[in-house]
């Protein structure tokens, strides 16, 4: 997942973008941009692959002078890319995944439409974005073209000498967040960019919705579909404690999460709660209010230069942050029947390798996990995450338990089933701990308090959410 922030000020913005988008940090780990549009566009793109955004644009953002511009921190693709196109010249900054993007680029391409930039090999996706865009008669049109064009999701904002466009993608998997300071409008993805720079929440923009930011406000350019379908995981990994999506706090889910795990644990005595931080560390904190178990902090995360272990695209990488990031604390560990709330288990052997690892190493009497969502099943269609089956900690146990690579996991998804239990079981062997019990979906949709039918389950069930819209 990437993270994107837009700003239209009455007077000079530079300061303003920078502080929100490095309010995104927490998304991406690959590349860093700034566009700011004033006499003209001045952009500047940096790799963050081992710094962080502060030390690669503090001096950079100095330089830049307009009254608009956007900002991004991203999880793939160099941008804003620059376009001059039939509308003028514009710049863009997008958040989400093209799935059918290599279907996308050779229909451009027999049109005779070429492409400059590249990611790895593959098209940037931002410029595929904006060259779908080019094939509308207006960029409001173009907009809409292109989502009705792409598989996957695409949240975007677009910015030019009339203001920024942002646009929503059409399944609401990935937020946008337009808000107000005095006359001035930014629109972000994460609401936790807004108290330090003054601004409040003006609206959450829904599936499909099309607004322009401008000096004189903010105008209404198409109305969303209300069909809501989130990316549950915002709630309970991505997203910052201090954000809201859909007007629901992370962290207060985040605590409602923990009790509901709680209350599944009665069969089990333990002296002490805690989470692997810092996703975790909210879930461990209902679980502990829950339990009447105090929190504790026996994996404390040295901070500066280590991001999250989940985002970056090798192995290597999420391997090395993994291991230095948290450091135990075996005055707290030892000779302690410990519960361990995660985020969730993804791949498992960041879990079982530097974090299980370390607490049996400082003399750990239980290890206790407790995953705050399902075993994840499917890779992420939405967003860049899980890319492969074989990534996954359930899908190995499966084709374990069942010799060959399985087609149809339906038994494996039902909680009640003897599938189900072998599977965890074989998991938990896996990982080496006391117990392992996962969050159940049912809990999980609850703790967040939408209905069922507005969230993203695509991770856990595998049903692509308004096929067809």
């Amino acid at each position: 997942m990437s993270g994107i922030f837009g700003v239209v000020s009455a007077e000079d913005c530079t300061q303003t973008l920078f502080c929100g988008t490095d309010y995104h940090s927490h998304l991406g780990t690959e590349y860093a941009g700034l566009a700011v549009l004033g006499e003209d566009f001045s952009r500047q793109i940096h790799s963050i692959g081992q710094s962080q955004f502060k030390s690669k644009f503090y001096e950079d953002y100095k330089k830049m002078r307009g009254n608009k511009g956007i900002g991004v921190i991203s999880a793939f693709d160099e941008q804003p890319i620059y376009l001059h196109s039939r509308f003028g010249p514009f710049c863009i900054v997008t958040n989400g995944l093209v799935e059918n993007a290599q279907e996308l680029v050779n229909e451009l391409l027999n049109k005779g439409i070429s492409f400059s930039e590249v990611s790895r090999d593959t098209v940037n996706m931002p410029e595929l974005v904006a060259k779908l865009i080019n094939q509308g008669q207006t960029l409001v049109e173009g907009i809409e073209k292109m989502f009705e064009a792409i598989e996957g999701s695409c949240s975007l904002l677009l910015l030019n000498n009339e203001g920024i466009y942002a646009a929503r993608d059409k399944l609401g998997y990935t937020p946008l967040v337009v808000g107000r300071r005095g006359n001035d409008w930014a629109v972000t993805t994460e609401t936790s960019a807004f108290p330090n720079i003054d601004f409040e929440v003006v609206k959450y923009l829904q599936p499909g919705e099309i607004v322009l930011l401008k000096e004189e406000g903010l105008a209404d350019k198409k109305p969303g579909s209300g069909l809501a379908q989130v990316c549950t995981f915002l709630w309970i990994y991505t997203g910052f404690p201090a954000s809201s999506y859909e007007g629901i706090n992370v962290e207060v889910v985040r605590e409602r999460s923990g009790r509901a795990l709680a209350r599944k644990d009665k069969d089990i005595n333990i002296d002490l709660v805690s989470g692997v931080p810092d996703s975790g560390t909210g879930h461990a904190l209902g679980y502990s209010a829950e339990s009447g178990k105090p929190y504790r902090r026996p994996l404390v995360k040295y901070t500066p230069g280590y991001g999250r272990s989940y985002t970056p695209p090798s192995q290597e990488a999420r391997d090395l942050i993994a291991r230095m990031k948290l450091i135990p604390v075996r005055e707290i560990i030892e000779g302690n029947r410990i519960v361990v709330c995660e985020d969730s288990i993804v791949r498992g052997t960041q879990l079982k390798n530097f974090t299980v690892k370390k607490l049996w190493e400082a003399a750990a009497r239980e290890v206790h996990v407790r995953p705050a969502c399902p075993p994840l099943m499917f890779p992420c269609r939405f967003n860049l995450s899980t890319r492969s089956i074989r990534e996954l900690a359930a899908r190995r146990a499966i084709h374990s338990l069942e010799g060959h690579e399985l087609e149809d996991v339906s038994k494996y998804l039902n909680h009640h089933t003897q599938e189900y239990k072998r599977m965890v079981e074989w998991i938990a062997r896996d990982l080496e701990v006391t117990t392992l019990r996962y969050q159940t979906v049912d809990d999980m949709v609850k703790a967040i308090g939408l209905p069922k039918e507005r969230l993203c389950l695509y991770c856990w069930n595998g049903q692509c959410p308004l096929k067809g819209i």
